[in-house]
C-alpha cells in the first residue's frame, strides 16, 4: 500500500533541484547520495527525512534522525552533519522548511488556555523526533502544490500555518513556542547570535552581549550554552571558521589574508583551529574543495 512517505520521496525525485530552492518560499527539497561531512550555518527549520538518515554534531552533542523523523532548529547553529545509509541507487530525501517568528507568533494567542506559558527552563534549540502522521500529512499537501502553481500562493501560506500548529502542539511545542515571542531567552540570545554573524571578525566583548541581550552575564552564558551548547566564544569561533572556509573556495593561496579577514591576528592559530574543526589545513581543504562538483 503507497504511504504518505512513499508520495513524499516521489514528488521530491520529481521536484529536488541542485540548489535545493523551489517556488514555494521557505521550501527545500534535497536528494543526496554522499556522506561526506558538510559543515554548515543552519536556520530556523523544520527537517522531515523521507528516505535514508543523518547523523548530526553540534558541540559534544550528536543526534541522528531516519525516514519518517523530523529535526527542529530554533536558532542559527554551526552544526557538522553527514547522511548515513545512502547511495547512489538510494539516496537520502529530505525537504526543509523555514521556521518564521513572525507566522508563528500569531499561532501562540491561539493556544488552549495554558499552554503559552511553557516552561521557564532552558531549553535547546535543535531537537529530533517522529513527524507524526497530521505533520506528515499536511507537508506532502504543501509539496503537491508544486505541480499547481497556481494554487500556490493562496494555499501554501494556509498549510504552513497548519504545519506550524502540529509543531506547537507536538513534542517540541515549547522549543517553537520560544522562537515566537519577542521576551522569551530564545529570542534574546538570537540577537546575540545575530549580532555575532553580522561582526564575526570583531572582538567580542561579554558585556556588550550581555547588554544587546538584556540579560546579565552569567545569564546570557547560561542561555547562550542551553541555545547553542557552545559559548559565545566558541559559536563565533566556528562562525569564524566557515566563513573561512567559504572564502579559501576562492583564494586558495592566500591562507594569511583570509584568516585576517575574519578576525585571527596569528596564522598559525587559525591553521591550527582549522586542521582541528576541518579535519585537514586550510590550503589542502580548499584543494578538495576547488576540485569537487
Amino acid at each position: 500500500m503507497r504511504t504518505v512517505l512513499d508520495e513524499i520521496r516521489e514528488l521530491i525525485e520529481v521536484h529536488a533541484r541542485p540548489d535545493l530552492g523551489t517556488p514555494i518560499p521557505g521550501l527545500t527539497l534535497a536528494k543526496v547520495d554522499s556522506v561526506v561531512p558538510e559543515h554548515a550555518l543552519t536556520e530556523p527549520l523544520l527537517v522531515v527525512l523521507a528516505q535514508g538518515g543523518k547523523r548530526i554534531l553540534l558541540g559534544g552533542n550528536v543526534l541522528e534522525y531516519r525516514a519518517g523523523q523530523c529535526l527542529v532548529v530554533t536558532a542559527n547553529l554551526p552544526i557538522t552533519g553527514h547522511f548515513v545509509d545512502v547511495s547512489r541507487h538510494a539516496p537520502a530525501m529530505g525537504l526543509g522548511l523555514v521556521l518564521r517568528p513572525e507566522a508563528i507568533a500569531p499561532l501562540l494567542l491561539k493556544l488552549p488556555a495554558g499552554r503559552l506559558a511553557g516552561s521557564s527552563a532552558d531549553l535547546p534549540a535543535i531537537a529530533t523526533s517522529d513527524a507524526g502522521t497530521d505533520l506528515l500529512d499536511a507537508l506532502v499537501r504543501l509539496l503537491r502544490l508544486l505541480d499547481r502553481p497556481v494554487d500556490a500562493p493562496v494555499l501554501g501560506p494556509l498549510i504552513e500555518q497548519e504545519i506550524l500548529w502540529h509543531l506547537l502542539t507536538g513534542p517540541h511545542g515549547e522549543m517553537v513556542r520560544q522562537a515566537g515571542l519577542a521576551d522569551s531567552a530564545l529570542s534574546q540570545v538570537n540577537r546575540v547570535i545575530q549580532w555575532i554573524r553580522e561582526n564575526y571578525a570583531e572582538p567580542i566583548r561579554i558585556p556588550d552581549l550581555a547588554r544587546l541581550a538584556g540579560m546579565s552575564e552569567s545569564a546570557l552564558h547560561r542561555h547562550f550554552r542551553a541555545v547553542t551548547t557552545l559559548s559565545p566564544l566558541q559559536y563565533q569561533k566556528r562562525i569564524r571558521l566557515q566563513e573561512a572556509r567559504s572564502l579559501l573556495v576562492a583564494r586558495a593561496g592566500d591562507v594569511s589574508g583570509v584568516a585576517h579577514l575574519v578576525g585571527y591576528e596569528s596564522t598559525s592559530q587559525f591553521s591550527r583551529e582549522y586542521r582541528r574543526q576541518f579535519g585537514a589545513s586550510p590550503s589542502q581543504d580548499a584543494t578538495r574543495l576547488r576540485a569537487e562538483p
